[in-house]
């Protein structure tokens, strides 16, 4: 899927994605290989202005690390989009699909692309309603 730059109307929420960076994901201790700190800037570059990244210091899903949250924009949630948690986000084609599918509209307005939901995980309703207070 090539690279759209969707332009978010003002006002509207856009797609927001979610990055956990902290106790167990996002660490070097964990997972040596893995440039963190570049998967967070290729996000970053590759959501440009079709939604916001964002990083939080746990999500508190670390049997998955590292995670990564696709929420719906305002129309994705419309349409009856909910957040996608997504698990062991380690290799570059996974960051290079989330950032396809959030130029794309993200979740209620796409399916998510390649082998992404492979990466889905379910959370307690718990954990999923603690990521709207972060």
């Amino acid at each position: 899927m090539g690279r759209r730059t969707k332009v978010v109307a003002e006002g509207a929420a856009p797609v927001t994605v979610t990055v956990c960076r902290g106790c167990c994901c996002g660490v070097a201790d964990k997972y040596p290989g893995v440039d963190h700190a570049g998967q967070l800037e290729r996000l970053q570059a590759g959501v440009g202005t079709a939604g916001k990244v964002r990083a939080v210091t746990c999500l508190d899903a670390c049997d998955h690390a590292n995670v990564v949250v696709v929420s719906p924009s305002a129309e994705g949630r419309r349409a009856g989009g909910r957040p996608v948690w997504l698990g062991w986000v380690m290799a570059d084609d996974m960051i290079d699909e989330i950032c396809d599918w959030v130029q794309a509209g993200g979740p209620g307005v796409v399916e998510p692309p390649g082998t992404l939901d492979l990466q889905v995980f379910s959370v307690s309703r718990r954990v999923g309603e603690g990521l709207a207070a972060k």
